[in-house]
């Protein structure tokens, strides 16, 4: 199955909505400031590709990761919500 990809937002970008998260991509000439990942800590610098992540309805929730980082995180969720809840 196909992500469900498609272009959203001013500036107009490529974003993904799956299991309740939106998720958006910085193009490097759009990049203009420093952002902090955090999945890593570091640093994203300007004119890095990067993706945009926040949970759905809540925008001001908004945060810079990086794509590797970003894609780590969302396995992580992804396999807690298949193994439920923990046993009491």
């Amino acid at each position: 199955m196909q992500p469900p990809w498609r272009f959203r937002g001013e500036p107009l970008a490529l974003e993904w909505v799956a299991d309740g998260w939106h998720l958006r991509f910085v193009q490097p000439y759009r990049a203009t400031k420093v952002y902090r990942c955090p999945g890593c800590q570091q640093e994203i610098f300007p004119r890095t590709l990067h993706v945009v992540v926040w949970p759905e309805g809540e925008t001001s929730q908004r945060r810079h990761w990086h794509k590797a980082c970003w894609e780590r995180r969302f396995a992580e969720l992804r396999r807690a919500a298949r193994r439920g809840p923990p046993a009491t």
